[in-house]
């Protein structure tokens, strides 16, 4: 019996009775279908994501049981229930590629459409285009270049994310945090945060790598897949993707470097790519070379280190550089630094007449060497000031473009800002910060509510009740990095 057939025979069948013994309780009537299509594709979706979690966890296992083992039959594995999950994972109000194909345009003719894609994939028929060129303005006033890829690009780009990652995240290393499922930012900040106060740190070495996803070697990014994939023609996949080539201004440009910062793909080809260049021999490194204790923290391409002893972060910094030259990466002059950090930076660094230590910014937060009300060490986080600048302005043009919307649509839309904000940035120490930014929200809706009208009523009494009405209070949402550390890595 087959999947369809299990499902019409559970529509059909009867409720079974409700008591046991003699004489047996009349079967009730069975229930009518649900109407329209709800229901169905609930469950067409939830068979799916079972049948591909099945079929990923066998690759999965044989990949944690051979881990120097290559994979040579893995294209059967994008199927089109992979396909489908993969569909359904992506953003529903996403941009669109080349090709001008929204998601509620792919889903009228879905399963249609992914047969069709299936088959032009294993057939080796599928041919991708290039990634249309935008722009997103960055915290420093610069813009970052996204590469985004048509509808169909995205869908097998997805499925082939699922495979893979499958393979990789046993490989992977426990300080790299970036684009891997189960792990976010957060995680990323407890681990770091757990390290400088548990370990002997006194050196901070904060990296940048120089316009990474632009500088990434092809080449080597292809022998580094193929130490796992021995699948021709997964490959060929992503050699495809590599050479699709960027859409700007009506000029399409192929380049042999670079892995198109915004693609589906993109985060994993960036993680494997530093699983090689940095990760293993960062590893080999801690245990060979340092003579002191050392912490590791990646999160895509930023990367923080920890050091017990000045000699070692140094050592560490030169060979870095080399080992990111030798594959076609270089650190950011300006944004790559070395200070003093730690529980001890602040006596030691008066002991020399020297002023407070120096912070460093990392995922969102300047990292602070604060102190406790006991006196003790403790690493204060604060919100980036650029990070909020950004944001404030962001709001500020927003909001002139709602100016003459109802005040429940402008308050029920700043809630919803303001929640964001709190539900990333709410962590212990960092609450001045969270007040700060729901006063400038509120400043800035009260600056244009009175635009509206020469004749506006808006006082701050007035206005710190319609705040009350619809801005949620700054309050910590996140716990103690120690606790849910503890609770994500028992040991």
């Amino acid at each position: 019996m087959n999947d369809q057939e299990k499902s019409d025979s559970a529509v059909v069948a009867t409720k079974s009775p409700n008591k046991a013994g003699a004489p047996v309780a009349e079967a009730m009537e069975p229930r009518a279908r649900t109407k329209g299509n709800a229901g169905q594709q609930s469950t067409h979706r939830t068979q799916t994501r079972a049948r591909v979690t099945q079929a990923l966890d066998r690759v999965r296992q044989a990949a944690k049981l051979g881990k120097k083992e290559r994979f040579t039959a893995l294209l059967h594995q994008i199927n089109t229930d992979t396909l489908r999950l993969a569909f359904y994972a992506l953003k529903r109000k996403a941009a669109p590629g080349v090709d001008g194909v929204t998601w509620q345009d792919f889903e009228t003719d879905l399963e249609p459409r992914l047969e069709d894609l299936h088959r032009r994939v294993h057939r080796g028929a599928y041919r991708p285009q290039p990634s249309r060129r935008t722009y997103i303005p960055k915290a420093d006033g610069r813009e970052r270049p996204l590469a985004i890829a048509a509808l169909e690009d995205k869908i097998v780009q997805g499925a082939t994310v699922m495979v893979l990652n499958a393979i990789y995240e046993g490989d992977f290393v426990g300080f790299s945090y970036g684009f891997r499922p189960g792990r976010g930012p957060h995680d990323a900040l407890d681990a770091l945060a757990v390290a400088i106060t548990s370990r002997k740190v006194n050196w901070i070495l904060d990296a940048d790598v120089q316009n990474f996803f632009g500088s990434v070697s092809q080449d080597w990014l292809v022998r580094f897949l193929e130490h796992r994939i021995g699948d021709k023609r997964i490959i060929r996949l992503i050699r495809k993707w590599l050479k699709a080539g960027i859409l700007e201004d009506g000029v399409v440009t192929v380049d042999d470097r670079g892995t198109g910062q915004g693609s589906v793909i993109s985060p994993l080809l960036a993680n494997v790519y530093l699983h090689y260049t940095f990760d293993l021999w960062a590893e080999r490194w801690r245990r060979h070379e340092a003579h002191g204790d050392m912490i590791i923290a990646r999160y895509a391409d930023d990367l923080v280190a920890g050091f017990e002893h000045e000699d070692d972060a140094r050592r560490f910094l030169d060979a870095m550089r080399e080992r990111f030259e030798a594959f076609a990466l270089s650190l950011h002059p300006d944004k790559t630094r070395l200070i003093e950090f730690g529980r001890h930076a602040a006596v030691a660094r008066k002991k020399r007449g020297l002023g407070k230590p120096e912070t460093f910014m990392f995922l969102g937060f300047t990292h602070i060497c604060g102190r406790s009300r006991r006196g003790n060490f403790l690493l204060e986080r604060k919100t980036r000031r650029d990070r909020l600048r950004t944001k404030l302005q962001d709001i500020k043009a927003e909001l002139r473009y709602r100016m003459h919307q109802p005040i429940p649509v402008q308050g029920k839309w700043l809630r919803q800002v303001i929640t964001g904000h709190f539900a990333y940035y709410a962590v212990p120490a960092n609450g001045r910060a969270l007040s700060a930014f729901r006063y400038y929200v509120t400043d800035l809706w009260r600056r244009t509510l009175r635009r509206r009208s020469q004749r506006d009523g808006f006082t701050w009494d007035r206005m710190t009740k319609l705040a009350d009405d619809w801005f949620p209070q700054p309050r910590i949402l996140h716990p103690w990095p120690q606790q849910r550390f503890a609770v994500t890595h028992p040991r």
